[in-house]
């Protein structure tokens, strides 16, 4: 008997602190984030828009801008900004039809050493997305705003370099690099972006890719099998159809999902894709579904990483990714899906 009690007693204890936990995480504030991506690069970035969207209690979702890098047919052939706009815009309706209630903004179709000279004019290539993103910036707010980029980095060093005032209310966090390795597209398509802001004084966070390196977002994969199994159907049933980036005619996300992954280059055995984009939206969530680290930050010069170890202006660098929590994350979060909230 004089053992019983005292057990009883800590789980008593236990229980009240998991009921405190649950009750904390249940009130935590909601992140302000903008999404700035190429959505019609592969199929990664759809994904990772409709995770975002799909996990309205984590995030409001404040807006989301696109720019353009290359197309669905090759690496480095360019594609054309508005073909990033219609995917984004498709994916936000079939996710609910919240693109009538978050804003959309095109972006940069060029590089940031080709647009930078024009920032004092009124409408300079990338305005809307360069524009949208200080002024959202410049708002007060309780939280700062995350801008998280899962493309190449000029509309948000762009907007740095026309308001550097918006730095000391934002979070960088950018889907790109192989660090320390070279290549890897977000990076190729405008390295003079990455560049500023690894100079600027402002919060930057790099969430690693380093294909065929388990220890980037590489590894968090996902077979054809799985999304044709487990996505049809997925998401609120919108009222008027919309015709996929490959034809034919949707009212949901997840049939959508399931076409993209049946027409898309499939890659591995068994055949399927990485869903790096995915994998940033995830540790926003949870940062403990990856390995973070600081480090000085370096610069991308004569196509390699130079490392500056006495600089005092350090990064966070995020690796090795729990590829079960996300991708199991992302099935639960497709499968009980919370609409992110308009900006307030």
């Amino acid at each position: 008997m004089k053992l019983i009690i005292p057990l009883i007693l800590l789980l008593l204890l236990f229980s009240h602190c998991n009921v405190e936990n649950y009750t904390e995480t249940e009130s935590m504030p909601k992140m302000n984030i903008i999404l700035d991506t190429d959505t019609n690069n592969e199929v990664d970035d759809q994904h990772a828009l409709a995770y975002l969207l799909f996990s309205g209690n984590y995030f409001n979702v404040i807006g989301v801008t696109v720019n353009a890098t290359s197309s669905i047919d090759g690496f480095l052939t360019p594609s054309h900004i508005d073909e990033h706009y219609d995917e984004a815009r498709r994916v936000m309706q079939l996710c609910g039809e919240l693109h009538e209630t978050i804003p959309l903004r095109k972006g940069a179709q060029d590089s940031f050493e080709d647009i930078k000279g024009y920032l004092e004019y009124d409408e300079f290539d990338g305005h809307e997305a360069v524009n949208f993103i200080i002024e959202q910036a410049l708002k007060e707010r309780e939280d700062e705003l995350i801008i998280l980029a899962i493309g190449k980095l000029t509309n948000v060093a762009l907007a740095l370099k026309k308001e550097p005032a918006i730095a000391n209310n934002i979070q960088v966090v950018w889907l790109g690099s192989n660090y320390p390795d070279t290549g890897e597209h977000n990076k190729v398509w405008d390295i003079p972006a990455v560049n500023y802001l690894l100079n600027a004084d402002v919060p930057f966070e790099i969430v690693t890719v380093r294909y065929d390196d388990h220890s980037g977002t590489t590894a968090v994969r996902v077979t054809q099998m799985q999304i044709l199994h487990r996505m049809p159907g997925k998401g609120p049933r919108i009222s008027e159809p919309v015709i996929g980036r490959h034809g034919g005619y949707f009212d949901n996300w997840g049939d959508y999902s399931a076409n993209l992954f049946e027409m898309y280059e499939m890659y591995g055995d068994p055949p399927g894709r990485s869903l790096f984009d995915v994998a940033a939206v995830a540790i926003l969530k949870n940062p403990d579904w990856a390995e973070q680290r600081k480090i000085p930050a370096p610069l991308y010069v004569d196509d390699k990483w130079v490392d500056r170890p006495d600089n005092p202006r350090e990064i966070i660098l995020w690796e090795w990714f729990d590829i079960y929590g996300i991708v199991n994350d992302f099935f639960v979060t497709m499968n009980d899906p919370v609409l992110a909230n308009p900006p307030q």
